[in-house]
């Protein structure tokens, strides 16, 4: 098999995007989330490869930008995530609520404000890991909030709100407001947990009559869009029913995804323990594997030199490999012959090794049966993501750290097909 040195691929100035801010657009900013994908990038995607208006389809579908950008062409869509936080997140952000409606119970939950009785929530026992993250008048109120919002009689509109809470709740915590880390920041500014909540409400309520307006002109409101709580390494989507597959999966060594949307998943008992939890994630740094082989001769290369640093780090790269041939051999098995798979992935660099995740994914999805159509360079502006490392520790640390090395310049489109 013909290696492609990726490096030598020129960065292609019509897939960079600088200067804009399309996360902003229609639903795309509900909720924080980190290394969003870029819905330009998606937008153009989708333009280009999914043109027989066929089922699009997310793997790794994070806060739905796949999904929302699907809908605003018209085109049926289906995402996975494992995540139970990005499975409400991408429900809310794709099916738009009449703005009446929400505009009405929007004004009895902030009329409702008035009833909150701090006695009844002095003694409230949660996970201990919330009296962690929230200092107890901030919990008291969110508490509340949180009654008022499960107690609408609608799932939709229950939904809606708590996704506006569970962005207000980083505001709301110790959590270091600047940190995608979980850190304690002993002098934040806390935010009042109605005020935080009232006011994103009234930014979301505002992209929703928007999102609406444009999907009730175009007559695509009842496009169909599902998202489901699932492992895209094992979907139940139908084989051969994909046209397209537009998805960017995690970064190696990047973000532990379950730390990040902890406080959510407290609150929302989506899970009790959090070690459990972190370990089905791909390539998580959690993972009790010991397996340092795979498939990939590019990648057991990489393996085998990051075990002569770090050797626990070199079985999370590996898992993450492996994980991610299954992820291919998935991709596959959906795909409509002549459909298109379209991955968005970056590398990286720990201790000086170059960890090339993009080169191989590209050989795994050869090995899997898939074939090259184009491989995309772009650079990465506005990014949400850790892009600066120790070149000694391998720890991320700010530019003017002096071994300070940026291992996120750029990014890779890999286009294949079946």
């Amino acid at each position: 098999m013909k290696y492609i040195n990726f490096e030598d691929i020129n960065v292609n100035p019509d897939w960079c995007f600088k200067n804009v801010r399309s996360v902003e657009q229609w639903t795309h900013g509900y909720h924080r989330y980190p290394a969003k994908f870029l819905p330009n990038i998606v937008k153009k995607l989708i333009e280009n490869y999914a043109t027989n208006n066929e089922t699009i389809a997310d793997l790794f579908a994070g806060c739905g930008t796949t999904l929302v950008e699907a809908k605003i062409h018209g085109i049926t869509s289906i995402g996975t995530d494992i995540n139970p936080v990005a499975q409400l997140i991408t429900k809310v952000k794709t099916n738009p609520i009449c703005p009446t409606l929400l505009e009405d119970i929007f004004k009895h939950l902030i009329e409702s404000f008035s009833l909150f009785n701090v006695d009844r929530y002095k003694n409230i026992e949660l996970h201990e890991r919330i009296d962690y993250w929230f200092r107890q008048e901030e919990k008291e109120k969110i508490a509340f909030l949180y009654e008022q919002v499960v107690g609408i009689n609608n799932e939709n509109l229950i939904d809606f709100f708590l996704v506006c809470l569970s962005h207000t709740l980083k505001n709301c915590s110790r959590w270091l407001q600047s940190s995608t880390k979980p850190q304690i920041d002993p002098n934040k500014k806390i935010s009042e947990p109605f005020h935080a909540f009232e006011f994103h409400c009234k930014k979301m309520i505002a992209k929703n009559a928007e999102f609406y307006k444009e999907l009730q002109h175009n007559e695509f409101i009842n496009t169909p869009c599902e998202i489901k709580l699932e492992d895209a390494r094992n979907t139940s989507i139908e084989s051969g029913s994909i046209g397209t597959i537009i998805t960017s999966p995690p970064y190696v060594t990047s973000y532990e995804y379950a730390d990040i949307h902890q406080l959510t998943g407290y609150w929302y008992d989506y899970f009790t323990d959090l070690r459990a939890f972190r370990r089905e994630f791909i390539g998580t740094f959690y993972s009790s594997n010991q397996n340092k082989q795979t498939n990939s001769k590019l990648g057991q290369k990489i393996v085998c030199e990051l075990a002569r640093k770090d050797d626990r780090m070199a079985c999370e790269v590996a898992n993450y490999f492996n994980d991610m041939e299954v992820v291919g051999k998935e991709m596959y098995r959906i795909l409509k012959k002549g459909g298109h798979a379209c991955i968005v992935i970056g590398n990286t660099t720990y201790k000086d090794v170059k960890i090339k995740s993009a080169e191989v994914f590209f050989e795994i999805l050869k090995l899997v049966g898939l074939k090259k159509e184009t491989v995309i360079k772009r650079s990465i502006p506005h990014k949400l993501m850790p892009t600066i490392r120790d070149k000694n520790t391998g720890k991320f640390t700010k530019l003017d750290n002096a071994n300070s090395k940026l291992v996120y310049p750029e990014e890779y489109i890999l286009v294949v097909k079946k």
